[in-house]
Formats: structure tokens, sequence, C-alpha cells
């Protein structure tokens, strides 16, 4: 039985170390704050109860193995999951709107195509037949595999562009904006592509065209949504971990990852404390506890920064309607930006976009409102980081922001401003960065450092390392930390 320490109580943290409990080991969790669920949080004010990170669950199985893998009571048992159907309304710049089914390729094909026009469903259905491909060559080696060493094979992009002549010679799309240009040639089914890929905080200007993993993942495996909000999902991996004998201590903030004999061997805590161990699990940015250089040059690094920008984060509203949810409302509605492009060049390169790119999430749980009369709403948008010429701590330019995104949102919600109690507001300053998920092509620039380290004994996990941000990636990376401590060298990923 080897002792582990985990920095951090985030999603991906958890899920390795109640993998590590089963598994024998003694588990410690050190978190700096008083709470776990890191991004996974919650807000609550006079019986409005609202999801302030991710506020829908795609590829649940990834959650069903955890929790197959960690006891006998399946995930269904621990929490409640309903199949958003449709999984969101999209409405477009001209007016023009379309629902989509929930997890069909048949269904989301046959809206488009009534609601956009002949050949419309045609192309995005093709276009999804090639995301099928990018997935089946890269799903292993990019998601259920430890970042191999010679990474550079994940550097290609596997998404099957088919040639295209342009500017008298003939090209292949490599970007996600091409891809939506070129091939669905339809700049509403280029907004939808697009915004798949601003929600994940990437550029579609500089992505690579293998973000069509993206949408095809959402609508091939679904959208959830647990009842309660999101929040019950980390309180049942937290109870999982508590059951497995799992320790944490919260208000803990590690100062730095003890070495000994080159090897991490603890974490020292506030008043040098050491808390010895025979492996590290850092859930954080670990470059700083340590004393030397975390990564040498032919290692993925931490990104950082995406297309040559820092990383974007997330700016939520949350509002508090009298009124009671209409019984035809839709759970997700995406208002898109009537320019993509402008918003993006907006969001990475540090500026506020003025026509954003909005989700609007109204879950009919009742968990999440006073009575029936009332209504919890959320809306969300990315946007540049905080810090340079953003500073979101700015109260007139929060305000003023969530002015922006309340009046986009009243395409989807009828009379939003009569209907107003509250709001309140969650910007970068507060929840940071927005990790994308881990990409291949475009020479590796979307990876993520691998779990394993340089120093032997210290292992990464979550958002910012192998296979990147995202919840289902989060357990991912958990699976994937396990595995290579308890199997070691011989670990070939997750089954």
């Amino acid at each position: 039985m080897a002792r582990i320490a985990v920095i951090g109580a985030g999603m991906g943290a958890m899920a390795a170390a109640a993998r590590l409990a089963v598994a024998g080991h003694r588990v410690t969790v050190y978190e700096r704050s008083a709470t776990y669920g890191g991004a996974v949080g919650r807000f609550e004010r006079e019986g409005f109860v609202f999801d302030t990170g991710p506020g829908l669950l795609h590829l649940p199985a990834v959650w069903r193995d955890l929790f197959i893998k960690t006891g006998k009571e399946p995930l269904e048992r621990c929490v409640g999951l309903v199949q958003v159907d449709p999984a969101g309304r999209h409405l477009f710049a001209d007016g023009t709107e379309v629902s989509l089914p929930n997890a069909s390729r048949a269904g989301v094909v046959s809206a488009l195509e009534a609601a956009l026009g002949a050949g419309a469903g045609e192309r995005w259905g093709a276009f999804l037949g090639r995301a099928r491909d990018a997935w089946d060559r890269s799903r292993r080696p990019l998601l259920e595999e430890p970042l191999r060493t010679d990474w550079q094979v994940l550097a290609r992009d596997p998404y099957p562009a088919p040639r295209q002549r342009k500017l008298l010679r003939t090209r292949q799309a490599s970007t996600v904006a091409e891809v939506g240009a070129w091939e669905l040639a339809d700049p509403r089914l280029a907004a939808l592509l697009e915004g798949y890929a601003l929600a994940y905080g990437l550029d579609p200007r500089h992505a690579p065209a293998s973000a069509a993993l993206l949408p095809y993942m959402e609508q091939t495996f679904g959208s959830w949504y647990v009842e309660g909000g999101m929040r019950e999902l980390a309180r049942a991996v937290y109870e999982r971990c508590l059951a497995r004998k799992v320790e944490f201590v919260f208000g803990a903030e590690v100062a730095r990852i003890v070495e000994k004999d080159g090897r991490a061997a603890g974490v020292e805590l506030p008043g040098g404390t050491v808390a010895g161990a025979d492996h590290v699990v850092a859930g954080v940015e670990a470059a700083d506890l340590v004393a030397h250089e975390l990564w040498q040059d032919e290692d993925v690094r931490p990104q950082g920064t995406a297309g040559g920008s820092q990383l974007p984060g997330r700016f939520t509203v949350l509002l508090a309607l009298r009124g009671a949810r209409p019984a035809s409302a839709v759970h997700r509605s995406v208002v898109h930006s009537p320019d993509t492009g402008a918003e993006a060049l907006a969001v990475f390169g540090g500026l506020t976009a003025e026509r954003p790119t909005v989700t609007v999430l109204r879950p009919d749980d009742p968990r999440t409102r006073p009575d029936d009369g009332h209504e919890a709403v959320s809306l969300s948008a990315t946007v540049a980081a905080h810090g340079g010429q953003v500073d979101w701590t700015d109260a007139e330019l929060r305000e003023r922001y969530a002015g922006l995104l309340i009046d986009a949102a009243g395409a989807a919600v009828r009379e939003i401003r009569e209907r107003l109690l509250w709001h309140e507001i969650r910007t970068p300053a507060e929840t940071g960065a927005l990790p994308a998920p881990a990409l291949a092509g475009d020479g590796g620039r979307y990876l993520h450092p691998a779990n394993s380290t340089r120093l032997p004994g210290l292992y990464l996990v979550g958002g910012r390392s192998h296979p990147g941000g995202g919840l289902a990636h989060a357990g991912m990376s958990g699976a994937l930390v396990a595995g290579l401590i308890v199997e070691g060298k011989d670990f070939r990923g997750s089954q």
C-alpha cells in the first residue's frame, strides 16, 4: 500500500483518488478552498440554485465507468441523469432557428434540412461522417491512452478534409473556420460549428479541423442533465471517495512538492508541515511547486496560449426570473453571433466582443427555483482572459457585458428583462482560464502535458494535463493517472 498525496479536489483529482483508493492505496487530498469540485461549483440565493461551471454532461460513460470500477452502486443510483431533448435550440442572426434532437444523427440531418434549406442537412451529415473517421483514428491515443513519448504521431490532423479547388489550386481545410466556409458552405452551419469550438475555448480561425470531434461527440453520445445541477455529480464523486476511505484536508494550500532522492516524496503545507508520500498527484499547475524545470524541450508543455493568444475564460450571468418556466421552453438555446470571426478576433485578441455567442440554460428542475412561479436561468459566453486589456474586476465593464448577454438572450427567453428579479455575475477573474480539450493536428500545439512527468513519482491530472479540459476529459485524466500509478510502465490505457 502506497501513500498518495493529491493536490486539489477538482473532478479529475477526485476521480484519480477514488480509483487509487480502490486499488488499496492510502490517499489524502489537500484542497486550498473549503470545498470540493473545482470548477463544478454552485451558487444559491433566495431559493434559486445555479451551476457556476459546466451545466451539461457529455460522454457520461466516463463517469459511469468510474462508479462501476470504484463500487457496486452505479452512477444512476447516485445521481439522476436526464437526456436533454432537444439537445439544443440554435438561433441565427438572420432569424432562422432550428432545434436539434439528442443523440440522433439522422434527426439532426432532417432538422437542419427542414430549417436551413435543401442540402444543409446533407452537408452537415457528410461532415459528421468525416468527423466520425477522425474520431475512430484518434480516439484511443488522444483520449484513452497515456500521452506517448513520441507524441509527434498526433501532430497530423486526422480529419479527412475533402480536396477543394481554391485560388487555382487544390487545397484542404485545415482549420475549423475553413471547414465551415469550404465544406459546410452556409454561414449558419459555419456558425453552428464555430460555436462548438468557441464553447470549448478554441479559436475557430486557428483550431485544427480535428475539432470536428467536439460536435460529433455531443451529437453522437448525447447531452445529459444531472438533476439538481452538475454540483450533484461532484457531490456523488466526493462521497464515493469518502466511502473508499479517501481523506480530505480542506483549507490546505500546498506550498511546494517535496523531493527526495530525485523523486516526489510528499507535499509541504503552510507553516512548513511536510506530509510524506510515495506518489504525488497534482490537480493544479505543478511547475511553481517544484524546484526545477518540469519539462524539457521535447515535451508537450502547458498550453498557456492557444492560437498565439492567452487562454480565454467564461463570462456567466445567473438570472432569477419571476414567472413560471413555459412548458415549451428548451433546456439549452444558443444565440449565435452574427460574425463569429469578429467574435474570435476579439476574444483571442484580448478584447470584449460586442456580439458574443450566448448559451442559455433553462433547466426544468424544481430544485433550482424557490417555487413554480419562478425560473432560474444561466447565460454564458466565451470571453477574453482576465488581465491585459480586459479587467474583469471592473464593475462597470461587468455590468455592461452582463447587459449584452441579457439582451442577446432575449431572443430565447421572452420578456427576459421584465421578468428579471436580480442577477449575479461570474467572470474569468473569479473562475480562471478555460482549458480546451486535447486535439490532434497542427503540429501538436493543441495537446497537453503528459500525466507522468520528468520528476519520478509526480503525476498531473485535470484540464491542464492530457487529455485536456472538459468534464469528460477530467474523468479520463483521473483514470489515466490511476492506471499509471497502479500498473506502472505496463499501463497501456483505459479499457
